[in-house]
């Protein structure tokens, strides 16, 4: 299996993004040939970047990553929907107010991953993890929407999705508690962790992961 792991560079002014510096440690997995990318916070270009490395590397699965400061834990994404609603400006400054990803696009799109064989794979590594229901309206629903409108409509064949990390501990510094982190070392072994359950599951497992709100 040939997977495409990306993550977004650092944004919202802060130095470092724990989600590309975890992407960095990942090792090998079950013998997966893992192409990392770094994806520019930046609405239109992040899908631009990755649909253009789609069509280079032909993966088998795409896996992108991204920040969720104030999360407790590892949280594949079940759906994107096809707004952009940005509470803070992107890396260059855009910031699009409920305006569509796509025009001709669903007005949603559920990630084609296994991810509750995901979140059961990293709660066995030892890591917190849980199944989350919204991906946001910033960069990451963005890019997420935008990887699985491509896949959709150029390569069905692809499985494709999401997942949040927390921040890192040095992240949480002069923030009103409570501030939840995780080190970097673990975000990474959740991410190799989450890897492995998308090599092992061709469908997902059926578990409780829902929400009542």
């Amino acid at each position: 299996m040939k997977l495409l792991l990306t993550a977004f560079d650092p944004f919202g002014g802060s130095p470092i993004n724990p989600a590309l510096e975890a992407v960095k440690l990942v090792g090998e997995v079950a013998g997966v040939q893992i192409v990392k990318l770094e994806v520019p916070t930046v609405f239109g270009k992040s899908i631009e970047t990755v649909a253009a490395a789609i069509q280079r590397e032909q993966p088998d699965a795409v896996l992108c990553i991204g920040q969720a400061g104030g999360r407790y834990d590892l949280t594949p994404e079940r759906v994107a929907i096809n707004v952009d609603d940005a509470r803070i400006p992107d890396n260059e400054g855009n910031q699009p107010i409920d305006v569509p990803i796509f025009e001709d696009g669903a007005p949603a799109y559920f990630t084609t991953l296994p991810i509750k064989a995901m979140v059961a794979k990293i709660r066995e590594a030892g890591l917190p993890a849980s199944v989350s229901n919204s991906a946001g309206t910033f960069v990451c629903n963005h890019l997420m929407y935008g990887v699985l409108y491509t896949l959709a409509k150029h390569y069905p064949g692809v499985k494709g999705g999401f997942m949040h990390v927390p921040f890192i501990p040095s992240q949480t510094i002069n923030r009103p508690t409570p501030a939840p982190s995780m080190a970097q070392t673990d975000i990474a072994r959740g991410i190799e962790a989450a890897i492995a359950a998308i090599v092992e599951n061709d469908r997902d497992i059926a578990a409780v992961e829902g929400q009542t709100h």
